[in-house]
């Protein structure tokens, strides 16, 4: 046999054995890692499968609490994200992947991220936090941060005001949730609070008869709690009385305008008179 012929058959015995080596490798991971594989992917459907239910059931817990839609959603969403996360994780690490790496990298990354977002996670929490505790619904009328105006729209980082000239308002949620709001809208009824100022010879009970027929003839005010018409105060050129009458949110500066104009014309017809500040002025002739 010629010396070509003998490099050959090395050649093939040499190729042969590495074949079957590879091929016993094979079988081996195959024989290890297959149950791995199997059991893993059991995991992964069932895993998804108690993520939707428990998803489902916290959205009707949350319903159930009348929670605003937005909210539930956000949460829910939220929740779904953080819970297949862990079991991609526990997926990976059931076959083998080393995941204390990806642990510690996602841990870094959202230590930067909350680092670099620390703002506008203050204003996510504060719209978790109202939408939650409702301390305001769209459409009440409120006071917060110095501004007044109608809540528009409740959104996750901002709450959005028209303001009485129709001016759009944006206040961050977290310095809403961390302030004083002034809810006008609350309890459904508004008091409307007029002075009146009289002379110090006009009739005071006939004055607040004339004062509580507007109020009793005015539809939009309520009945309970009733109003008041009293003297409030002894002033330096007029006895100054106060009008209080209760009316529904939306009828407050309707009333509030319509009574004060009524309030002048009525004690014209009435002759009582409303004075203007007076000052007598005395000038002394020097000696020449």
């Amino acid at each position: 046999m010629s010396e070509a012929t003998e490099s050959i058959s090395e050649g093939i015995h040499l190729v042969t054995d590495n074949v079957d080596k590879y091929y016993d490798q094979a079988i081996g991971l195959g024989i290890e890692y297959a149950p791995k594989f199997i059991m893993a992917i059991v995991t992964l459907f069932i895993g998804f499968w108690i993520i939707n239910r428990v998803v489902m059931l916290m959205q009707k817990a949350l319903f159930a609490q009348n929670v605003d839609e937005p909210l539930v959603y956000f949460l829910s969403k939220l929740l779904s994200a953080g819970l297949k996360a862990l079991l991609l994780i526990s997926v990976a690490s059931m076959i083998g992947i080393e995941t204390a790496s990806f642990i510690a990298a996602f841990g870094a990354a959202g230590l930067a991220i909350g680092l670099a977002l620390q703002g506008s996670l203050a204003n996510f929490a504060g719209g978790v936090l109202i939408l939650f505790f409702k301390p305001y619904r769209v459409g009440d009328l409120i006071e917060a941060q110095g501004h007044l105006g109608v809540v528009k729209e409740i959104q996750i980082f901002n709450t959005i005001l028209t303001s009485p000239q129709n001016r759009r308002i944006v206040i961050p949620n977290g310095a809403m949730s961390n302030g004083s709001i002034e809810n006008y809208s609350s309890e459904g009824l508004l008091r409307v609070d007029l002075t009146v100022g009289v002379a110090y010879d006009a009739d005071l009970q006939k004055t607040k008869q004339v004062l509580e027929a507007i109020l009793a003839s005015d539809q939009r005010v309520v009945e309970d709690p009733g109003f008041t018409v009293a003297v409030s105060e002894l002033g330096d050129s007029s006895v100054n009385l106060v009008v209080r009458p209760f009316v529904k949110v939306d009828d407050y500066w309707d009333v509030y305008f319509d009574v004060t104009e009524k309030m002048k014309l009525a004690l014209d017809e009435a002759g009582i008179s409303i004075p203007f500040p007076q000052r007598d002025v005395h000038l002394i002739k020097a000696d020449a």
